[in-house]
C-alpha cells in the first residue's frame, strides 16, 4: 500500500512555488519539478535522506536565472511522490529503477547530473549505466556505499534512532544537518510531506538499507558504481561542506583524488549545505556548467 500526501500540505510553500508533474510508473505516481527554458541546457538535481526537492530551491533560481532548465524529482517515498509504507518495498534497485523510468519518460540526453547524499549512490548510478542521457555531474556531499566505507559516529548514531523511532521527526533532522538555524516555516516544510508515521518508511528504509560490509545487498552493486565513476572520463566537479560531520571534508578530498576530479570547499555550511549556501552552490554550478 502506497500513501499519497495530500496536495494541500504543500500549500504556501515559498520558494517553491512550482507546480508538480507527475508520471505513473510500476502502480506508484513519481512527481518531479521541471522549471527553466524548455531549450535550455538540462540538470537534473537529486535529494538524498530525508529531504526533497524543495532543499534545491536557492540552488534552482541560480540555475534558472542563467537560462538552464531544472528537473528535480521527487524520490520515492519523498516528497510529493507516492510512499510504500513498508520499509522492505525501498531498495537500491528499486529507487534506481524508478528514476530511471522518469529520465526515460522525459528522454533527457547530455544533462548534467547534480547529487547529493541518498541522491549520490542513485545518481551517480543513473549516471554511469546511461551515458548519453548524461554528460557531467556535480558531487555534494555523498559517498559510494560500497559496504567498504568507515562510517562516522554520528552517522551510526542516527542509523541507531532510525532503526528504533517509527514517527521520524523529519523537519527536526534537517535542521539539526544545517549550520544555520532553519526558519520556522521551513522546518515545516520538509515535514509537509509526512503526515503520518506510515509515510515516513522511505525516510526510515534509507539508512538502514546503507550497506556497512561487503557481503550486504547493494554492495556489489555500489563497487560497480564506483569502479565505473573512477573509469568515466565525462566531467566531473565535487563541492563539499567546509563543516559536514555525517560525510566529513576528508571523505570528500579521499573521492576527489579517487576520480581525479576538483574539489571546492563550500564555508560555513554542514551537511545539508544547500540551506547553508544555496545561492553560491547555484551560481558556482551556473558557472561550471557554462564552461
Amino acid at each position: 500500500m502506497a500513501f499519497r500526501t495530500p496536495e494541500e500540505r504543500f500549500d504556501g510553500l515559498r520558494g517553491w512555488e512550482h507546480p508538480p508533474a507527475h508520471l505513473e510508473y510500476d502502480g506508484l505516481r513519481i512527481a518531479y519539478v521541471d522549471v527553466g527554458p524548455a531549450d535550455g541546457p538540462v540538470v537534473w538535481l537529486q535529494h538524498g535522506e530525508p529531504t526533497w526537492g524543495y532543499l534545491w530551491r536557492t540552488v534552482v533560481d541560480a540555475l534558472v536565472a542563467a537560462g538552464m532548465r531544472c528537473v528535480v524529482p521527487d524520490l520515492v517515498g519523498f516528497g510529493r511522490s507516492d510512499k510504500p509504507e513498508a520499509v522492505e518495498e525501498y531498495s537500491y534497485d528499486a529507487h534506481v529503477g524508478w528514476m530511471t523510468a522518469l529520465v526515460e519518460h522525459l528522454d533527457l540526453h547530455d544533462a548534467a547530473m547534480v547529487v547529493h547524499d541518498w541522491g549520490g549512490p542513485i545518481g551517480m548510478r543513473l549516471f554511469v549505466e546511461h551515458p548519453g542521457r548524461f554528460a557531467r555531474i556535480a558531487i555534494l556531499d555523498t559517498g559510494f556505499f560500497t559496504g567498504e566505507q568507515r562510517m562516522t559516529d554520528a552517522w551510526r548514531a542516527f542509523r541507531d534512532f532510525v532503526e528504533r523511532t517509527e514517527d521520524l521527526p523529519i523537519g527536526f533532522l534537517v535542521d539539526g544537518g544545517c549550520a544555520t538555524d532553519l526558519p520556522a516555516e521551513v522546518i515545516a516544510a520538509y515535514e509537509a510531506p509526512f503526515p503520518t508515521p506510515g509515510s515516513k518508511a522511505g525516510a526510515r528504509a534509507f539508512p538502514l538499507m546503507l550497506p556497512t560490509s561487503p557481503d550486504m545487498p547493494a554492495a556489489a552493486a555500489g563497487r560497480a558504481v564506483r569502479d565505473a565513476m573512477v573509469a568515466d572520463q565525462r566531467p566531473k566537479l565535487l563541492l563539499w561542506a567546509d563543516g559536514d560531520p555525517i560525510i566529513p571534508l576528508a571523505a570528500g578530498e579521499k573521492m576527489a583524488e579517487l576520480l581525479g576530479a576538483p574539489l571546492e570547499v563550500v564555508p560555513g555550511a554542514s551537511h545539508f549545505l544547500q540551506e547553508d549556501a544555496g545561492a553560491h552552490i547555484g551560481e558556482r554550478l551556473a558557472s561550471w556548467l557554462r564552461g
